[in-house]
């Protein structure tokens, strides 16, 4: 069965790559607001680029709200999406999904530490999960300055100046704080793990 995903609306984001990674992988991929259509594909990816505050207002505007906290298939946010999937964010100071525990603070930046966080890095796994199969210890693209610490929901660290979660998992709901859609072969790899995930 070819999977059929679908890209939420969560303020501006490079859906176009996002799009084609997945048409690459044989994957039927398309951007909706639509509830009825969200709930009828096999896969949902949450994107994001921009502020926290910015993407809640996206994704209260939609009316998406209650849909995305309803999902029962597998629910993929990255990077900004992968932010708003914890309870709070310090940027803005702004309530989110609540759908992992936790909130997301602002990277500490030292000597040789720049905030932004931008660039190539290793995430290594700390507890097996399928989205990571085969990826530990591989480098992914980042570019944020704020992260989730490391919980319980972590399934991947990344370490930059200090440790913060890379990848996460709680059910259904999964998150990456890098880039897949810009990670070469193993984001490629990554994206092939998730649409393998069934709900």
């Amino acid at each position: 069965m070819t999977p059929d995903v679908v890209l939420l609306n969560s303020g501006g984001s490079n859906y176009t790559s996002l799009q084609a990674a997945f048409e690459r992988l044989g994957a039927r991929c398309g951007q909706s607001t639509d509830p009825a259509r969200i709930r009828a594909a096999s896969h949902v990816v949450l994107p994001g680029v921009g502020s926290a505050a910015s993407a809640m207002q996206a994704i209260a505007g939609n009316g998406l709200f209650d849909v995305i906290r309803t999902l029962q298939q597998p629910l993929l946010g990255i990077c900004l999406g992968m932010q708003v999937l914890f309870e709070h964010s310090s940027e803005s100071d702004i309530a989110c999904l609540g759908l992992i525990p936790g909130r997301v603070t602002r990277l500490q930046g030292s000597p040789g530490i720049r905030v932004p966080h931008m660039g190539w890095n290793a995430v290594q796994s700390c507890r097996s999960h399928p989205l990571l199969a085969g990826l530990d210890g591989s480098d992914f693209y980042f570019v944020h300055s704020y992260a989730a610490m490391p919980s319980d929901a972590s399934i991947a660290l990344c370490g930059y100046g200090q440790d913060f979660s890379a990848a996460v998992a709680s059910g259904n709901v999964l998150g990456v704080q890098f880039h897949p859609e810009r990670s070469g072969p193993q984001g490629q790899r990554l994206l092939a793990n998730f649409l393998e995930l069934a709900a």
